[in-house]
């Protein structure tokens, strides 16, 4: 053979190899996908945990919905105030000093962004969870991504209707806008190829890092061994989720987890703090952007009452395909259920004119505060 015709013929196999490789790797994935995704079983290698200092007073005896919110010393309080009339406020602080003499209103660290507020109102709270059910926010009332007109989220809360919200699944998202979210199929599966080559080409983008961490993170949080299938997403498996973590949820959905799974997944972020305070690769990124933004991922994960994801057949594990089309209902859908805009239109899966436009560079426009208290 010809030394010409012998290059070619390499050249040939090796595209031809590399072609089967990339037609293997993202295979599709079986339709109806199962994971193990029920009991968080990380195990943390720290050797004392935070004492119990968040609770929050007034609990046990309110009748009201609890409005749980998470903040930094930077946002404005004020606007909360009102909302006391219907909600019954926990405020957490996250960077405010400790108090080592009170046992309330306190979070071990400013870690997770507004997980960390959440995550230690269901453990420090868990024996008096309200009947009424909870709602989990941000601290600051105008923000990019609460679904109004006007960005605000006290009158997304005044308007807000707990029974429908919590009546389908015991757990709903505030925002039905699908901007910034996973919920469109032309989102890439977190552990694709296209994702991974995103991640190297913008090292610098959270979100991204966040995706390509997300099937890890899952192995971690739900299973112990990472190549298990049913704990570990193939790389055409995608979580579909919305943005951006503020939620209702029900005393039901908590309690579907032990007060202990609480504490393993606040500890799988407080482990990633530090490398040399936590040998354990399997804790949280240390990037606290990429560790709390994969918490809002899971939430849905935990909340989400296990009779509507566990078909028949299946042993008690999450089916995706359901997880999915649950996680993101249809925008007009979602509208009337929790704010009462119902009959809305135009409207198409994930957006209804006039409710919400995603803001330049995500900040709030200046017409929204100027004038407004």
């Amino acid at each position: 053979m010809r030394r010409r015709t012998r290059r070619s013929v390499v050249h040939l196999i090796f595209f031809v190899g590399i072609l089967c490789l990339i037609l293997f790797l993202n295979r599709p994935s079986p339709p109806s996908r199962s994971f193990a995704w029920t009991t968080v079983s990380y195990e943390t290698t720290a050797t004392r945990l935070p004492e119990a200092r968040g609770e929050c007073p007034g609990l046990a005896e309110t009748d009201k919905p609890v409005l749980i919110v998470s903040r930094v010393a930077a946002d404005d309080s004020s606007w909360l105030a009102p909302l006391a009339e219907r909600y019954h406020l926990c405020v957490y602080t996250a960077d405010a000093p400790r108090d080592p003499r009170s046992k309330q209103l306190q979070v071990p660290a400013n870690r997770g962004h507004e997980a960390m507020g959440y995550l230690t109102f269901l453990i420090d709270n868990y024996s008096h969870l309200p009947a009424a059910g909870m709602v989990f926010v941000h601290g600051s009332r105008w923000a990019w991504h609460n679904d109004a007109p006007d960005y605000d989220n006290a009158a997304l809360l005044a308007a807000l209707n707990i029974t429908t919200a919590l009546a389908p699944w015991g757990y709903h998202n505030l925002r039905c806008d699908w901007s910034v979210s996973t919920c469109s199929p032309k989102t890439p599966a977190q552990g694709s190829l296209e994702l991974s080559m995103q991640s190297v080409l913008e090292p610098w983008s959270a979100r991204t890092a966040s995706d390509v961490a997300l099937p890890g993170a899952l192995a971690s949080l739900f299973g112990g061994d990472l190549e298990s299938s049913r704990v570990l997403l193939g790389r055409n498996d995608a979580v579909r989720a919305q943005c951006c973590a503020q939620f209702v949820i029900s005393r039901e959905s908590v309690r579907q987890h032990t007060r202990d799974e609480y504490v393993a997944l606040r500890q799988w972020l407080l482990d990633g703090r530090d490398e040399s305070l936590s040998p354990n690769r399997r804790a949280a990124p240390r990037d606290d952007r990429v560790a709390g933004r994969i918490l809002s991922y899971v939430w849905h994960i935990l909340f989400i009452q296990r009779r509507n994801l566990y078909p028949e057949g299946l042993g008690g594990s999450i089916d995706l395909e359901r997880l999915n089309s649950i996680a993101c209902p249809r925008a007009e859908d979602c509208y009337c259920r929790l704010y009462g805009r119902c009959d809305l239109s135009p409207c198409s899966d994930g957006t209804c004119y006039g409710q919400y436009q995603l803001p330049r560079d995500f900040k709030v426009p200046e017409w929204v505060t100027q004038g407004k208290a």
